[in-house]
């Protein structure tokens, strides 16, 4: 396989599950598909605290759906079929993704983030859930659209095993996916898919039960905020804090960014559903979104050292408990709405 070069169009996004998918879905014909409208329709927006799990020695907490839903959850709703395969052996992963290339065909690839040489050292961490697309090979390196980046890159066919076959939670096993037998969707069948993932969503904040999820998870952060300081100590409550910061803004588009996508899937909702409650509802994921960034800002300071009061834990605490009340509020509101 000297060059085999597929014409797929680079995208850049926020995230890199949602850019994937939507670019995707573009190549095969989708060509209304946008990032917020991916995210929306996938039902991505989410929020759990998983107390016995440790992340790089901190809480591990998540803003969004489980890696993998938001493709699946969106193209269902549209009608796509979504082909994936894991594999137990190197070999066999290696020439269904050759064979996918000389197929002319495009696919995304879970990979984990560690090993991957065009990310910078700050952002090599153990993290298995991030995607690319594979669109072609040359001179035995793969051509790769990594949706976080500016512009495209290459992957040495060693890099690319590595990548694939990171060790560790998530762990990718030469994860690789794409839509199938594509067709046009209408205008009626997204109005009906706005409406069923916004429900979707609605229920996910609001109706699992345990302490730990949706907007009752916030309210379980901010509780045990209160608690790190004299529990932990100053010290390792400060790493805690700022595990939380990482998680929010360096991974993906964290806590306020994917408020602010979710923000913008309703202002694009609204262009094929003409309703003023889903500009309403927008503004007030915008301001979710505005105060998730604030209180990163706050927990960074503890985090640094420039903040060590319990007072200022509380402040940290007092965020978070105010954007569980607005988040609360808009998904009941959601959960009422009928738009068609």
């Amino acid at each position: 396989m000297d060059k085999i070069l597929l014409p797929y169009n680079h995208l850049q996004t926020a995230h890199c599950e949602n850019g994937v998918a939507t670019g995707l879905l573009k190549h095969h014909g989708l060509g209304f598909m946008t990032e917020p409208l991916m995210f929306g329709l996938g039902s991505g927006i989410f929020y759990i605290h998983i107390p016995f799990l440790m992340i790089n020695n901190g809480p591990a907490i998540s803003y969004r759906s489980m890696p993998g839903w938001i493709f699946s959850r969106a193209s269902k709703l549209l009608g796509v079929k979504v082909n994936r395969r894991k594999f137990n052996s190197e070999k066999d992963a290696i020439e269904y993704l050759d064979n996918q290339i000389k197929l002319g065909n495009p696919v995304g690839c879970q990979v984990g983030v560690y090993n991957l040489p065009y990310f910078p050292s700050e952002y090599r961490f153990h993290f298995n859930a991030h995607n690319i697309v594979v669109y072609g090979k040359e001179n035995g390196n793969y051509l790769v659209s990594d949706p976080v980046m500016e512009t495209v890159t290459t992957l040495t066919e060693e890099d690319m095993l590595k990548v694939r076959f990171a060790k560790g939670p998530l762990a990718p096993k030469g994860h690789v996916y794409y839509p199938e037998n594509v067709k046009q969707v209408s205008k009626e069948k997204i109005q009906i898919a706005i409406q069923k993932a916004m429900k979707r969503s609605a229920f996910d904040m609001l109706n699992i039960p345990g302490p730990i999820c949706g907007v009752d998870g916030i309210n379980y952060t901010a509780k045990q905020i209160r608690k790190w300081r004299d529990k932990l100590g100053p010290k390792k409550a400060g790493l805690y804090l700022g595990q939380i910061v990482r998680m929010q803004e360096e991974i993906g588009t964290g806590g306020g960014g994917f408020r602010f996508l979710y923000a913008a899937f309703l202002e694009q909702a609204y262009g094929y559903i003409p309703n003023d409650a889903l500009l309403k509802l927008s503004d007030e994921f915008t301001k979710a979104g505005d105060l998730w960034r604030a209180s990163a800002i706050n927990m960074g300071r503890i985090y640094k050292g420039r903040l060590n009061d319990q007072k200022d834990y509380d402040q940290s605490a007092d965020m978070l408990d105010e954007i569980a009340a607005i988040e609360r509020q808009a998904f009941k509101n959601i959960s009422k709405l009928k738009l068609i």
